[in-house]
């Protein structure tokens, strides 16, 4: 997998101050996005254990909240395993901090393992998912935390749970 760029503080993709992860490669091609060289899967750099190592180390300020992974696309079945090692890799060292992964992807696909071999595994590790393509006609400024309104935060764990889409309550703590 490549990765386009590592950002070590990040207020844009979840709440409070984050570590992002912004992988290479998506073949939903969402009009108007606002990462089409991510659409690339050569673009950027390789990711390795070094660049895990570096997202560790970012996440342990004491002012980070948690993780977000944004694309390209990290539910795209060539991104999973370098993704899910990621994750399962912040969960062991820092189980208090939430991660969020957004995704042109569908939550009851991804749930239902229909995209790539670890979509379930990659889900089993999120706490927010942001599901769904932006649809430029459905582009909405004032949404937060996402670009059209077709998409939707989840809660991941409590929709596994209940076998239904849980939505983020904006105004909890997460």
């Amino acid at each position: 997998m490549n990765y386009a760029d590592i950002r070590p503080i990040d207020v844009a993709n979840g709440p409070g101050i984050r570590v992002s992860l912004f992988v290479s490669g998506c073949t939903h091609w969402c009009k108007d996005c606002f990462n089409q060289e991510a659409w690339d899967f050569q673009y950027g750099h390789p990711f390795g254990q070094a660049q895990v190592d570096e997202i560790l180390q970012d996440l342990s300020k004491p002012y980070i909240k948690g993780l977000s992974l944004l694309g390209g696309e990290p539910f795209h079945p060539d991104n999973q395993s370098a993704v899910l090692d990621l994750v399962q890799q912040a969960r062991a060292a820092y189980p208090n901090l939430n991660i969020w992964c957004y995704s042109g992807y569908l939550f009851q696909d991804l749930a239902a393992g229909q995209v790539g071999r670890h979509s379930r595994a990659l889900l089993d590790q999120l706490d927010i998912l942001v599901d769904g393509p932006f649809v430029a006609e459905k582009k909405n400024l004032s949404l937060r935390f996402r670009g059209s309104e077709n998409q939707r935060i989840i809660q991941v764990q409590p929709s596994l749970a209940q076998g239904e889409i849980i939505l983020w309550d904006e105004t909890a703590e997460l």
